[in-house]
């Protein structure tokens, strides 16, 4: 066959010289040749280049998915049978986390007495409702060695409880302009926009109305406050000193902090965050779109409905998978909430440290 080939092109090409037309040929053959090169070239190199990339993310997926799936069990869905691009909903918590700070970690006199200079007091926020925005980064290690119970945990409750408010007061503004636009007849591309982006973060992609205003709603400051308190120890926790874990946020691929007890190349971490804020969010979010907390967030929707507080009492019922012990889980937090008096800040008002903030009080 190669033969044959060979022969029929010589004989194309003494026909073409006989009419000198060979030269012509070569020189338009040539340049067809080249041109294919120089077109193909980079085709080939860009299609190597995105397999190599693609190879490297596969490899490098530290920060692709922050499995902050808090049932202790496994790494299940967020969202209720929906398939979606988890870093959607974890970018501003990423952003968040990645939050470069010089400050550096205060210790507890100095906060004490920052405390003393703003008049933050608990016993007047219990009368008043109203709390200093003075957020802190991090817990200060010497809260362990507070001896007095009721002063450590009066200043466990002075750190979070400004960071719960904020996060509740984001999720209020968000609530508010989502209400806003739900009773519009046509909304604005500004608006449409935040909404895609809001429908992203809650993990909604059938963009349903209904749902993401189910799931963009507050956590109760009493509750958020005993589950941070059972789960640091009142601050206490390595994993609260180290990582700035408030909630025990557990991770398979993300940066954590390895429980002593866990064998060392195989299990979950505890999640590191940069900044306590960070944590408060992701908590947040975490009980905001992840399945196993369905009937949490139903049981929220009704109370709205029936035009009722958010009672923390209530709504600890349905968190009995946030841990291992079940319903013991439950009556602890219970427990927490009523011996401490968490409810006195349920109606607590984060003072502003913007005119944003300000319409909220």
């Amino acid at each position: 066959m190669k033969k044959f080939l060979k022969k029929k092109n010589i004989k194309v090409f003494k026909t073409l010289d006989e009419n000198n037309l060979g030269s012509i040929a070569r020189i338009f053959l040539s340049s067809f040749i080249i041109i294919f090169i120089f077109y193909s070239l980079p085709l080939i190199v860009n299609f190597a280049n995105d397999r190599i990339l693609n190879t490297q993310e596969t490899k490098n997926n530290s920060k692709i998915i922050l499995a902050y799936t808090l049932d202790k069990k496994n790494n299940e869905n967020l969202s209720d049978n929906e398939d979606f691009d988890e870093r959607d909903l974890l970018v501003d918590i990423y952003s968040l986390n990645d939050k470069e700070t010089d400050s550096v970690r205060l210790d507890a006199s100095t906060i004490k007495q920052l405390y003393e200079d703003t008049d933050y007091r608990l016993d007047d926020i219990r009368k008043n409702k109203l709390v200093k925005p003075v957020a802190l980064d991090s817990f200060p290690r010497e809260i362990k060695k507070i001896e007095n119970t009721k002063k450590r945990k009066d200043f466990f409750i002075q750190i979070v409880l400004p960071l719960i408010l904020q996060e509740n007061n984001n999720i209020r503004l968000d609530r508010k302009r989502l209400f806003n636009i739900i009773n519009k007849s046509n909304n604005t591309n500004m608006e449409r926009k935040w909404l895609d982006k809001k429908y992203k973060q809650y993990g909604v992609l059938s963009k349903d109305l209904s749902t993401l205003k189910i799931r963009m709603d507050e956590v109760p400051v009493s509750l958020a406050l005993a589950q941070a308190a059972k789960e640091t120890g009142w601050g206490t926790s390595r994993f609260a000193q180290e990582g700035n874990a408030l909630f025990g946020q557990w991770t398979w691929s993300g940066e954590g902090l390895k429980p002593k007890e866990s064998d060392e190349n195989e299990g979950h971490k505890v999640m590191k965050f940069n900044v306590l804020q960070a944590s408060v969010r992701a908590y947040q979010r975490n009980l905001n779109t992840h399945s196993t907390y369905k009937e949490f967030r139903l049981a929220r929707a009704k109370l709205r409905d029936e035009g009722l507080p958010l009672d923390s009492i209530i709504l600890s019922e349905y968190l009995d998978e946030y841990a291992e012990t079940g319903e013991q889980y439950v009556e602890i937090l219970k427990k927490i909430i009523k011996q401490n008096n968490l409810k006195d800040f349920d109606n607590a008002k984060l003072l502003p440290s913007s005119l944003e903030l300000e319409s909220l009080i």
